[in-house]
């Protein structure tokens, strides 16, 4: 692993950051096959959806049902131009004939007016009213607009209908009926003159009967969008029980890769140890002899040579050995956590940085425990000595009142922005690595650290982890 080097001044506060989170070390079969993460974020993705769809569906079907009664309303007016208003048109009513204008009063007033049609117009196309219920209106004559021009000249070729502005000259009695509901077509009289058919419903009359509509509407698009997420959760189940597979297949393979490491050290650490190790031990044993019989010959200048000759290899060994430690641990899991992270310590130490190491509460974890703290404080060191610029560093191991191990690693080097930690970097893989690998033992690892003000991180572990209440340790520490 390789941490970032510091950059800028020291004047930055350091604070805690999280890099990993413990992950719940229950063996994957007993474990919630839901990542409460994963199903909490697809819950509210889907409500936000579910509520923008039907917000839009709902609105749709508002649009829809007004629609629909629009169309409702013109073709009602249709029918009774067909059925009522053109059988009873004659070429009297159009020259202004009294009599006719009584009879087309009497069959549109017990056949047409009610509740929600509130007026009745008959026009000529030179804007004259023909007849109207209304009998001031009748021979007035007032500017017909483009829409019924265009109605006239099309015939009975369908019905138009509009919101009536109630500002018009010609709408003057009907301002006092609220808002009204034009629709006008085309008929003819039995002598073949084309005449504008005008009927005014209540458009609350109107909006009642969008909101029947849209009460249907509504049904159908709730009921549609809560069938299709009831169709939609076995799915979801599946893609949820295939994240869990791919998040245990995950954590097999980094634990499989972790151990296929582990004891591809210790097969390096014991090809070194009983070959090239024994070799240069051999090797000085065998110059130290060969110098003492030079000395014994009086052969100073040979001996001389061949002391320095045997010191650089006694050296060699000195330094293979310390790599030994760093490669594989041989007293972790011989002796334990305490004599693991002494020979860490002692590694440190050789490369001029001085250690205090006060960690024998470590000592009540379970194995698998005592494994995450040597892998954890081994990365830390390493970086320390390659990046820290430290002369100090201190290892602690504590059990808290509520529980557990918590262990600190803490140096008085250059310390970095923990910023850097997010940003995807190869230099960065090894602390990626170190997160999951905490995180999968059911760790927790926190950092605090800033530009000039060391470093500190700190390993926490839960009380499942500790092999029993009377495997705890006694303080203690070495320096």
């Amino acid at each position: 692993m390789s941490t970032p080097r510091g950059e800028g001044g020291s004047g930055a506060v350091p604070h805690w950051t999280t890099v990993a989170r413990p992950v719940d070390r229950t063996p994957a079969s007993a474990a919630d096959p839901r990542p409460s993460g994963v199903v909490a974020w697809v819950a509210v993705v889907s409500v936000l959806v579910i509520v923008a769809v039907a917000v839009a569906a709902l609105f749709a079907a508002r649009g829809l049902a007004e629609a629909e009664s629009v169309r409702d309303a013109a073709d009602r007016a249709d029918r009774i131009a067909d059925a009522i208003v053109e059988p009873a048109l004659t070429d009297a009513l159009v020259d202004g004939d009294e009599e006719a204008r009584r009879a087309m009063d009497d069959e549109v007033r017990d056949h047409v007016l009610s509740s929600s049609i509130v007026r009745v117009k008959i026009w000529d196309d030179t804007g004259r009213v023909v007849w109207s219920d209304e009998p001031a209106l009748n021979d007035r004559r007032f500017t017909l607009d483009e829409d019924d021009l265009e109605a006239l000249a099309g015939g009975a070729a369908g019905v138009e209908a509009e919101v009536s502005d109630l500002t018009a000259p010609e709408n003057e009695y009907e301002r006092d009926r609220g808002k009204l509901l034009e629709a006008y077509r085309a008929v003819e009289t039995p002598g073949g003159q084309t005449l504008l058919f005008e009927v005014y419903f209540r458009y609350d009359e109107v909006l009642q009967r969008s909101g029947q509509l849209f009460a249907g509407f509504a049904g159908i698009t709730i009921g549609s969008i809560v069938l299709v997420v009831l169709l939609l959760l076995p799915v979801l189940r599946q893609l949820l029980r295939a994240l869990d597979r791919a998040r245990i297949q995950r954590e097999a393979l980094l634990e499989r890769a972790l151990d296929a490491s582990a004891a591809e050290r210790r097969r390096i650490a014991g090809a070194l140890h009983d070959g090239v190790v024994q070799d240069l031990v051999g090797a000085s044993l065998a110059v130290s002899a060969e110098s003492g019989s030079a000395r014994a010959r009086g052969d100073v200048t040979t001996a001389d040579g061949l002391d320095r000759v045997a010191g650089a290899l006694r050296g060699s060994v000195g330094g293979l050995r310390s790599l030994l430690v760093d490669i594989y641990p041989p007293n972790l899991a011989r002796a334990g956590i305490g004599p693991a992270l002494d020979d860490l310590a002692a590694g440190v130490r050789s490369r001029g940085v001085a250690v205090v190491l006060e960690a024998d509460a470590a000592s009540a974890l379970d194995d698998e425990g005592q494994r995450l703290v040597f892998r954890v404080v081994q990365e830390c060191l390493a970086n320390v000595v390659a990046h820290a610029r430290a002369s100090v560093v201190s290892v602690t191991a504590e059990q808290p009142d509520e529980g557990g191990v918590v262990v600190t690693i803490a140096d008085d080097g250059a310390g970095f922005d923990p910023e850097l930690l997010t940003r995807p970097e190869p230099d960065h893989f090894g602390l990626r690595v170190l997160a999951d690998v905490a995180s999968a033992g059911g760790a927790g690892l926190d950092l605090r650290t800033a530009p000039g003000r060391g470093s500190r991180w700190r390993l926490t572990l839960p009380a499942s982890a500790v092999a029993s209440a009377a495997a705890a340790g006694v303080p203690g520490s070495r320096s």
